[in-house]
């Protein structure tokens, strides 16, 4: 099989495609016939060799751990049912997404409806299942003013989607006119970040910030919650997360919270259960990803555009 290895850490460039013997089988496992491979900024870090909230691999590895395909294998103990369906998976901790194949055990599956693409699917199972515990968490309601930095990532596509849902009054912020064009297309006002007084764009009252940009535009961001007013954080893509003192909380009467790990995982279903919901979201047509795809062969391509910004939405690789 093809697949994307990591020899050696550093710049994108390290990611180079090698021929691999194709996959075996252990007791409940599954090999699954790769369409799609997600790629996250948590797989850049990796890549990096930086520290973060996953161990670094030993080498050489084969990033990636959200996938979606086609069962063409089965272990002992699975069903020949699982042969030929289609299905989508997060690996876990454990990774092989960039690759023709991957072999994960029978309970990580999420079988797909027909009319889910494969790269949709990934998109729902790693950034739609985050997505899905930040409004589950942080839910926007019909009289709340929405701001929502980074609306071209694939986070906070889906946010603007879910606020507008709600009947909440939802303004998105992206960088540069290729990014405030594109998110234009959801339908709500759009301001540049990237432009010097961005702020004096957005209207006076804003009742939640979806924060997943962190730095000065998280700060600026914080800056205009009016009183009672939720600074619901999820990510730092500056760099720097957002910076919340006390202060900040008792003068402007406002709250302020990290969204992500034991709060996500408490939910009903733990994270798988907010993957079958997002899943669910997508299927039915509630939410619409973003998808930015690139050939297996570009996955350094694909880590280079991650890391300048220059992809829209969820970066998904594709095998076909």
């Amino acid at each position: 099989m093809r697949a994307i290895r990591l020899h050696e850490f550093g710049p994108p460039e390290r990611l180079v495609p090698d021929d691999l013997p194709d996959l075996t089988l252990g007791a409940g496992q599954v090999r699954i016939a790769v369409a799609s491979a997600g790629v996250h900024l948590l797989d850049t870090t990796v890549r990096r060799g930086e520290p973060g909230p996953l161990p670094p691999p030993d080498l050489p590895t084969v990033p990636g751990r959200e996938v979606a395909g086609t069962v063409d294998a089965v272990g002992p103990g699975v069903g020949d049912e699982w042969l030929g369906r289609r299905v989508v998976a997060h690996l876990g901790p454990v990774p092989g997404g960039y690759a023709e194949q991957a072999v994960t055990t029978v309970d990580l599956l999420l079988r797909l409806p027909d009319r889910v693409s494969f790269p949709d699917a990934v998109a729902a199972v790693g950034t739609g299942r985050t997505a899905q515990g930040i409004v589950e968490l942080e839910p926007a309601g019909a009289g709340d003013v929405v701001l929502v930095p980074s609306a071209a990532g694939g986070l906070g596509w889906l946010l603007v989607q879910d606020a507008r849902a709600r009947g909440a009054t939802v303004v998105a912020a992206a960088r540069g006119p290729e990014r405030t064009g594109r998110v234009a297309d959801l339908g709500v006002p759009v301001v540049d970040y990237g432009r010097d007084g961005w702020e004096r764009e957005v209207p006076e009252g804003v009742t939640l910030v979806y924060d997943g940009v962190g730095g000065e535009v998280g700060r600026t961001a914080l800056e205009l919650l009016r009183p009672g007013g939720r600074l619901v954080m999820f990510g730092f893509s500056s760099g720097a997360p957002t910076r919340v003192e006390t202060a900040d909380l008792v003068r402007r009467s406002i709250s302020a919270g990290w969204t992500l790990g034991p709060r996500m995982q408490a939910l009903p279903g733990g994270i798988p259960g907010l993957a079958a919901r997002a899943l669910d979201r997508v299927a039915t047509c509630e939410w619409r990803p973003l998808v930015t795809t690139y050939p297996l062969a570009q996955a350094a391509r694909a880590h280079a555009d991650l890391e300048q910004r220059r992809a829209l939405g969820k970066v998904v690789l594709t095998t076909g």
